[in-house]
């Protein structure tokens, strides 16, 4: 008999009903849509796009093919592979909040990009798309949001096409422990102020700090894409562990 989930899960430090984090979350993510961007360069003094910047050359994406943006938000990573697959690829550009897509397909419209991007509101536990579709998945700062997130990786593995790959780039734990009371300050007392400041809410911004707490360390990380089926799993420390970048195929 298969085993039986728990009732509750984390929402952020907060203990909730397993069947009410999906809405407390999109109820943050509606909060801070418009924003986001913004909100992104300010946090991370706009570190975040080179963190983006080595997903997008570790994707081995190829002019044809077809990629997966999970969690794309305002789209950042999918105008990168728009270019990179070209007339005859399709990116999917796909989040669970209506907020943040509408706010992806805004942005990329206003820069020309309508072509080769398709739009679905998707949830990560389970993919509506057949199974072996993509040569590459990738979920940025979204998977530490998903209430089941052995389900998610199952689903994204699914969908997969064999020999093609999945990455992750998400926070995670700092290596050093200077730095990681560094960030513990900044996270729990700068960010929620900003959010304060910028977007008139600084309750969002200190459940994402605490999601990232809450959120898998790298090694933890790496055996649950590898339970959920992938292989040759590796990760990379970026700016001193603060962010990490896990990288599993299909075979």
């Amino acid at each position: 008999m298969a085993d039986q989930l728990p009732e509750t899960t984390d929402f952020g430090f907060r203990t909730v009903a397993r069947n009410e984090k999906q809405a407390m979350v999109a109820n943050v993510f509606h909060s801070v849509a418009a924003k986001y961007d913004v909100m992104n360069d300010l946090m991370s003094f706009g570190i975040h796009r080179i963190w983006k910047r080595f997903t997008i050359d570790c994707s081995g994406v190829r002019r044809g093919q077809q990629v997966l943006d999970l969690a794309g938000g305002t789209g950042d990573l999918a105008a990168k592979f728009s270019r990179m697959v070209g007339e005859q690829g399709q990116v999917v550009l796909a989040d669970i909040n209506d907020s943040m897509l509408k706010m992806g397909r805004e942005k990329l419209r206003d820069h020309g990009m309508v072509g080769n991007i398709r739009y679905v509101q998707a949830n990560a536990e389970a993919l509506p798309f057949p199974d072996n579709t993509f040569d590459c998945i990738t979920i940025s700062f979204g998977l530490r949001n998903v209430t089941d997130k052995d389900k998610a990786l199952r689903s994204m593995f699914r969908v997969l096409k064999p020999g093609g790959r999945l990455l992750v780039l998400e926070f995670s734990k700092p290596l050093l422990e200077p730095l990681s009371k560094a960030y513990d300050l900044y996270s729990f007392h700068v960010l929620p102020k900003i959010g304060e400041l910028v977007v008139n809410d600084a309750e969002s911004y200190r459940y994402l700090a605490e999601s990232i707490r809450m959120h898998p360390g790298q090694e933890t990380l790496k055996q649950m894409m590898d339970q959920a089926g992938f292989e040759n799993i590796n990760y990379f420390n970026l700016t001193g562990g603060i962010v990490a970048l896990h990288r599993g195929f299909k075979f």
